[in-house]
């Protein structure tokens, strides 16, 4: 076994670092104060061919795998943008892989060229709000009609609904009960966000605020047969062909918050004097932050395990779940101890903290709960009885 990453994993780690060493933390807490999209942010990734990091060569992209994507996502997150730098990108990573893997050379050309680019920006429209997780409950309906379909419907937690231009749909072309089964009769779509037919209303939330996030009213929008992906009928197999790499991605993301909170309570515990000694001196400021470390460093060991068992053609749904569970307990718990290291001053924004401490909570909550990945390795790898 080689645990050491390739030449051209470090590549990638340190050419991601050197962009986004241009973007301070000052340039953070203005996107995130002012509800600003990190444009620039965004421009200079493309600018580095970063955005098509797992996209096929023979459209610009590198052709790369889903541990690379990994350690770009976690170089990104870690080096000060925190999860607003993971977001402003994460759909390019695998968001379009049913693309990719269903569409059409026609809508290859047409649609991924500019994604890698960085001309265009595209968001998600899956999880609604009386389905949420429940995917094969959503009611969101496209209906026949001359040419193409008309949608209705709504979508909530779309983020970058605010500045995209496409959008990626999971609707029904099938009632639930009039299906085979659950998971049938739904179809994925991808097309321009006509925002005349289409309303995104920004969600005000707690962290992660330079990338918003929204719910999404659909009225009558028409989307025409040449922007429906593969078979109709068979949107929800397509879309889990992109449930492991997402988690393993998250968790990259949530281990690069959780280790830059580390960094910064370390480099104060260090700097910070009370009672004539530097406070990390202290093993009651030690002990919380080293356990950090342990716990940060199995997740991401796990991580990659999982990144590796896919792009190898395993079967690595256990081990994407658990590496998503276990990066998103690290990094709350390294955002935490981040916090109360820095004292009074962990509550300021000057120290960025507080910040990644209120992001560190959505990586235990998305894009899978907690419970659903026990749940999930409890009758998949314990072979106990379904729960739900």
């Amino acid at each position: 076994m080689d645990f050491q990453l390739t030449e051209q994993q470090l590549a990638i780690d340190e050419g991601v670092r050197k962009v986004c060493a241009a973007f301070d933390d000052q340039y953070w807490t203005d996107c995130e104060t002012h509800l600003r999209f990190p444009q620039e942010y965004y421009e200079a990734m493309a600018e580095g061919g970063w955005l098509g990091i797992t996209m096929p060569e023979e459209l610009g992209g590198s052709g790369l795998g889903v541990t690379e994507a990994a350690i770009m996502m976690h170089a990104a997150t870690s080096s000060n943008g925190g999860y607003s730098a993971a977001s402003a990108i994460h759909l390019n990573m695998f968001g379009p892989h049913a693309i990719v893997v269903h569409g059409t050379p026609e809508q290859k050309e047409r649609w991924l060229k500019p994604l890698i680019a960085g001309k265009e920006k595209a968001c998600f429209g899956v999880t609604e709000p009386d389905a949420g997780l429940d995917t094969t409950s959503i009611k969101t309906f496209a209906t026949r009609t001359e040419g193409g379909y008309r949608i209705k419907g709504r979508k909530m937690w779309t983020s970058t609904g605010q500045v995209a231009h496409k959008i990626l749909l999971l609707t029904r072309t099938t009632a639930k009960k009039d299906s085979k089964r659950p998971t049938d009769g739904m179809t994925l779509f991808y097309t321009d966000l006509d925002r005349t037919k289409v309303e995104v209303r920004r969600i005000h939330k707690m962290g992660r605020n330079a990338v918003d996030s929204n719910a999404v009213f659909i009225d009558d929008l028409f989307v025409p047969e040449e922007d429906r992906i593969g078979e109709e009928g068979a949107g929800f197999k397509y879309i889990l062909d992109s449930l492991n790499p997402e988690r393993i991605l998250v968790a990259a993301e949530a281990i690069g918050v959780g280790r830059d909170a580390l960094r910064r309570a370390s480099v104060y515990a260090r700097d910070r004097v009370v009672f004539g000694r530097p406070i990390g001196q202290n093993q009651g400021i030690q002990h919380p932050l080293a356990e950090s470390w342990t716990a940060l460093e199995a997740a991401y060991w796990m991580m990659l395990r999982a990144g590796w068992l896919y792009d190898n053609g395993h079967s690595c749904g256990a081990e994407a779940n658990a590496a998503k569970f276990l990066a998103g307990r690290a990094a709350f718990d390294a955002a935490t101890r981040a916090v109360m290291t820095h004292g009074g001053m962990g509550y300021a924004r000057e120290y960025q903290v507080e910040r990644l401490f209120r992001e560190s909570i959505l990586t235990r909550i998305a894009p899978v709960t907690e419970q659903l990945i026990l749940s999930f390795i409890s009758e998949r790898v314990l072979n106990l009885p379904k729960s739900y």
